[in-house]
């Protein structure tokens, strides 16, 4: 067995946005991992992991297949990811981290130190794409781990490795990268807190975790967009948005003004209320075009619900109107029912599929025609 530092191995492959510092590596995002051809029977990788509450989860894919799924316990240590096979047929490993950025746990910390293995690397594949899928507890993989009517809150129900970003990149051969949160929107979060948006930290590597040690690996960077370039940025936020509609105002905002989306009492959204959204939807776009001058953006919508539908399409109609930007298109996803829901009243794995089919088709139609 030979071991080398995550560093050392100029055959692999990073998922997942980084800052400045990459020894040891930080794996702060949904689906961020390595991943390596390797000839070999045996290999192990030495982590380390921190947390108060929410423990790391991380799986372990070989060509493709999954073949284990563990929590990940506080310390340095090493942990095997294989071992018994032979060392001639070339295999493809990786490791994903499985469960979301935790912003709520400043201790929540996962790192790659190093490799051993008995064999020799291989070159890697280059990827045909590269995409960012941007979202919140759908797109983190919320829910598609645990039974039905599982609706704890923990670690062990998010499967990155499993959702439909992943099997969208899978099916695509694409590098991907996912910035998501759970409970988070473009506005506000699901009980109408408005410090809790994606666009607020898009332009940090992880600015919502950025606290403790993550900090220390730079997740409080801005994040160098001219490093990786995606061909596609996909969006799936608005359900929290929604939601947010439907709970009582308990927060204020950055002013001090009790901060409150409405419902009327014939049960259509506030006028006032829904043009904010409306507003930060169409600020997002723009920031989102401005990063990433090249991409076409997709902003796919619809796996819990479809309330804010009509608004999402009138933002994107007006910004393509305003900006004579044709590189961007809404997309309708299917909702989750009794036969596709998974643990915590999230979309499952069947829900997951049924979003990756469309996507796969679009971007295949679209990949054709340029």
């Amino acid at each position: 067995m030979k071991e080398y530092k995550i560093s050392e191995i100029s055959e692999i492959h990073i998922y997942g946005r980084t800052g400045n510092i990459k020894q040891p590596l930080p794996l702060f995002w949904s689906a961020s991992g390595i991943e390596m051809n390797v000839q070999a029977s045996e290999m192990w990788l030495e982590v380390e992991a921190d947390y108060a509450t929410m423990e790391p989860w991380i799986a372990v894919l070989l060509d493709s297949a999954m073949i284990s799924r563990q929590m990940l316990q506080k310390g340095r240590y090493w942990i095997p990811l294989f071992r018994g096979l032979d060392k001639e047929t070339k295999r493809k490993v990786r490791v994903v981290r499985e469960v979301q950025a935790m912003s709520d746990d400043k201790d929540c910390c996962l790192k790659l130190h190093a490799i051993r293995i008995d064999g020799e690397f291989c070159p890697i594949d280059e990827k045909k794409m590269r995409i960012e899928f941007i979202g919140d507890s759908i797109t983190c993989g919320e829910g598609i781990v645990g039974a039905k009517g599982e609706m704890c809150w923990a670690s062990m129900a998010f499967g990155a490795s499993l959702n439909y970003a992943s099997m969208v990149a899978d099916a695509l051969n694409a590098d991907y990268r996912i910035v998501s949160q759970s409970g988070w929107g473009v506005l506000c979060s699901w009980d109408g807190d408005p410090a809790r948006n994606i666009p607020t930290y898009y332009e940090k590597v992880c600015g919502l975790a950025a606290k403790g040690e993550n900090a220390k690996c730079g997740a409080g960077e801005d994040y160098d967009f001219a490093s990786w370039k995606p061909d596609y940025v996909f969006i799936n936020l608005g359900t929290n948005d929604a939601s947010a509609f439907r709970q009582p105002s308990i927060y204020r905002d950055e002013n001090g003004e009790l901060f409150d989306q409405r419902m009327q009492e014939d049960g259509t959204f506030e006028r006032k209320s829904l043009q904010r959204f409306k507003d930060a939807a169409a600020a997002f776009i723009k920031k989102v075009r401005k990063c990433n001058p090249d991409s076409y953006i997709i902003w796919g919508y619809g796996m819990l619900g479809l309330d804010l539908k009509e608004a999402i399409m009138e933002v994107i109609t007006t910004y393509k109107k305003e900006s004579e930007d044709n590189r961007i298109e809404f997309m309708e996803l299917i909702p989750s029912n009794e036969e596709t829901v998974g643990s915590r009243e999230h979309p499952g794995i069947l829900c997951h599929k049924q979003a990756a089919e469309k996507i796969i088709e679009r971007l295949n139609r679209l990949s054709s025609s340029v």
